[in-house]
């Protein structure tokens, strides 16, 4: 099901960046992305805590993260996936639209494995601050996330 264009919570994605999506979800390339490869997977409906999810979206929402993280791990020759959601403005969230986080890992790509989280943290960070006023914004254009997400798309 496509649509023309997809809300993360107060912000309008083209569809251009969005390579899969279901009934109940989609997934779309990322505008800052904190690795070469670095997706998210998003409920359709606004929906700020996962907790506020349907049973039908949770599901969905998670299936479809594992279907997209298999197709990216192999494609990308990675060796692990993180999966990462987080679910309240103190738990680092700062688009008001549930999403999970999927990064296909490979060893080394960080000193330690959790300095990801850390990392994740400063990236959302960036990406409101960067949407919110458009300072010197280091985010990647149309025809970038388009080209990536053109790859992906080939994949399911």
């Amino acid at each position: 099901m496509e649509a023309t264009s997809y809300m993360f919570g107060p912000y309008k994605i083209d569809k251009k960046e969005v390579f899969y999506s279901t009934d109940f979800s989609y997934a779309l390339v990322n505008l800052r992305p904190l690795l070469p490869v670095h997706v998210l997977v998003c409920p359709r409906r606004e929906v700020q805590r996962f907790a506020e999810l349907t049973t039908d979206e949770t599901s969905d929402l998670w299936i479809t993260a594992q279907k997209v993280g298999k197709q990216l791990e192999s494609y990308h020759k990675a060796s692990s996936l993180t999966f990462t959601i987080q679910d309240g403005p103190q738990a680092g969230q700062t688009v008001p639209h549930v999403h999970i986080h999927i990064i296909p890992r490979k060893s080394g790509d960080f000193e330690k494995n959790d300095e990801i989280y850390d990392a994740l943290d400063v990236k959302e960070k960036e990406m409101k601050q960067s949407l919110d006023l458009d300072k010197e914004r280091k985010d990647r254009s149309i025809e970038e996330m388009a080209e990536e997400a053109d790859e992906y798309r080939k994949l399911f």
